[in-house]
């Protein structure tokens, strides 16, 4: 008889007893719908002679069956006999991918992440747009962006339902509008269009000003969006306003506070939707600042609050604290409050009993090749925080800040991770991540483990960095570096060994999946671009690495070797974002 912890199941189910040796693997199931189980539960019963499938509702079938596939692939002959009861903590368990930041997947990307997404039984799928999708009287804003288009949408709200998951529209109404305020026709709709300071740094335009003009301007937008979609949810954003009150709204925030402005323009986004019969949502930053409003946010309306970072080691948090609170501090955050845990997020909705669901992130972003340690505590304290405050659903947010650099592959272990434990904390709270998605995503290869060990990588440069890993950060000229340490030469010499090592393995054997050259391609262009950022790493600590002759050489084939992966999985547009930042590295070399 085999033991339980010979299954290979995703995610595992909550309940499993494995009794002894079951029937041929070709044996019929008999399925029964069931009353007396949980929501999208099921129970799946293997005896020596028989299988049993009982099913709550089609989202149990569908994960029963999903189930028992499973199985049968690993046990070609003959089944073990089993018993699994299983169901979900969360009702929805969302994935949200950034498509303005630079990245629009092509076709068939998309594809394979709804696969990806059906395996981890996610049922809720969101395409986060600031600028990115063809709206009939705005091209001067999407022109040169590849964007999503109506028939896009369509077909991958198509593709969606068929998977069981529900595709909902998600359009930034309030801030992020600077792919739009950089433009004549726009600038005037702009809460302060010469731009601001933020923490340091002069930043564009980005935040619309709180008018009614302009709230109509962003339900237009909505209203066209929306019907693309069999869903009736929609996320209309308006996170991170950060001019709101220094420009348009100046006087009205001197009267009455930021936070009230804020609420009132929040009101005048989401009333009118509520009455179009919409299921809204909007993210939670602005009122976990002002916690004293949440008792009068829009009725109807869902909250999402959001946080990325993992809880951060005492010592960790004070040294971060002492070299740049005062910066975010001036930004308006005090991370102080924020970098114990996601709990102050959701705080304020919770007390207020206000509806919510919690948003954890991949920790993708500014990395090049994930932050794992960061990203995998970030999930579970997100989900211990849901499950305890009993929330309605969790959205894993994978965002492409700073031109979107890192491949799809990159976010496979952190959403595997994320949508196991949104499905049963206490079943997957120590998930195999690198096992499983080298039996069901890569496999015949040991990319799984290899993506593991990359996504590792950047907690061994010497530095501690918020948000981000130095590895990226060290190929950015002008990056506003959020963190603290020096380069540490003895561990980034391992780190480059380490990489070499593990582009080798990413390249080596043939993978039975569809799209595995593309997978070798664009994780070794994404590893190269992090060896090369830990050469310059070794550089600044005064350590061993290539000349600047090598150097450019290197540059010029990895940044060839980004623009040919990209292209593989992605649309053009936007691509330069994150070519510009290359080319302005390529020219430091030239001095």
């Amino acid at each position: 008889m085999i033991a339980p912890t010979e299954l290979v199941l995703l995610p595992r189910p909550r309940h499993l007893d494995v009794t002894g040796d079951g029937p041929p693997t070709t044996t019929e199931a008999v399925e029964h719908q069931a009353t007396d189980l949980e929501p999208q539960g099921f129970e799946l019963h293997i005896s020596d002679t028989t299988i049993n499938l009982r099913y709550r509702d089609d989202a149990g079938l569908r994960y029963g069956r999903a189930t028992l596939a499973q199985l049968r692939a690993q046990f070609p002959d003959r089944l073990p006999a089993l018993s699994i009861k299983d169901w979900p903590d969360f009702a929805t368990r969302g994935y949200m991918l950034d498509v303005s930041r630079g990245r629009v997947p092509t076709r068939d990307t998309l594809e394979r992440i709804v696969g990806l997404l059906e395996l981890l039984r996610v049922n809720h799928f969101q395409l986060y747009t600031e600028h990115t999708f063809a709206y009939t009287a705005h091209e001067t804003v999407w022109r040169d962006a590849s964007p999503m288009t109506p028939d896009d949408i369509r077909w991958l709200d198509e593709r969606c339902t068929e998977a069981g998951i529900e595709l909902a529209a998600n359009q930034n109404c309030f801030g992020h509008f600077e792919h739009w305020l950089k433009h004549d026709a726009y600038r005037d709709r702009a809460e302060l269009a010469e731009g601001f300071e933020l923490m340091g740094r002069h930043r564009p335009a980005t935040t619309l000003a709180p008018t009614q003009d302009n709230a109509d301007f962003a339900l237009d937008l909505v209203r066209e969006l929306v019907p693309n979609f069999s869903s009736r949810r929609v996320n209309i954003g308006c996170d991170e306003t950060w001019e709101l009150g220094r420009g348009v709204s100046k006087a009205a925030a001197d009267a009455k506070g930021k936070g009230r402005v804020y609420l009132e323009h929040l009101h005048r986004l989401v009333n009118p939707l509520i009455a179009d019969g919409l299921d809204v949502q909007f993210w939670g930053d602005i009122i976990a600042n002002h916690p004293e409003l949440a008792t009068e946010l829009p009725q109807g309306a869902t909250a999402v609050a959001w946080w990325y970072e993992a809880p951060w080691d005492p010592e960790e948090q004070e040294r971060l604290l002492w070299e740049v609170g005062d910066r975010f501090l001036d930004a308006g955050v005090d991370l102080s409050k924020k970098l114990g845990g996601f709990a102050g997020e959701a705080a304020p909705f919770l007390e207020s009993s206000y509806p919510l669901w919690v948003a954890p992130g991949t920790g993708t972003w500014r990395s090049l090749l994930g932050r794992l340690r960061t990203a995998y505590g970030n999930m579970l304290d997100t989900v211990n925080v849901g499950l305890s405050g009993g929330v309605e659903g969790v959205l894993i947010t994978d965002w492409g800040d700073g031109g979107h650099p890192q491949p799809p592959s990159v976010t496979f272990p952190p959403l595997a991770y994320g949508a196991a434990l949104s499905w049963c904390r206490d079943a997957n709270h120590d998930l195999n991540v690198p096992a499983v998605l080298d039996h069901f995503v890569f496999p015949g290869t040991n990319i799984g483990a290899a993506l593991e060990a990359l996504g590792h990588l950047n907690d061994r440069t010497g530095q501690i960095a918020f948000n981000s890993s130095p590895l990226q950060l060290a190929l950015e000229p002008n990056a506003h570096h959020v963190g603290v340490g020096d380069p540490d030469p003895k561990a980034l010499a391992g780190v480059v060994d380490d990489i070499d090592a593990l582009i080798a393995t990413v390249n080596s054997g043939s993978g039975a999946f569809g799209d595995h050259e593309i997978v070798q391609n664009e994780l070794t262009a994404a590893a190269r671009q992090a060896r090369h950022g830990a050469w310059r790493l070794l550089r600044q600590a005064g350590a061993p690495a290539p000349d600047t002759a090598a150097m450019r050489a290197d540059l010029a084939e990895t940044t060839e070797l980004h623009r040919r992966a990209w292209l593989s999985r992605a649309r053009p547009g936007g691509m330069e974002t994150w070519m510009t930042t290359l080319t302005a590295l390529a020219k430091t070399y030239d001095s």
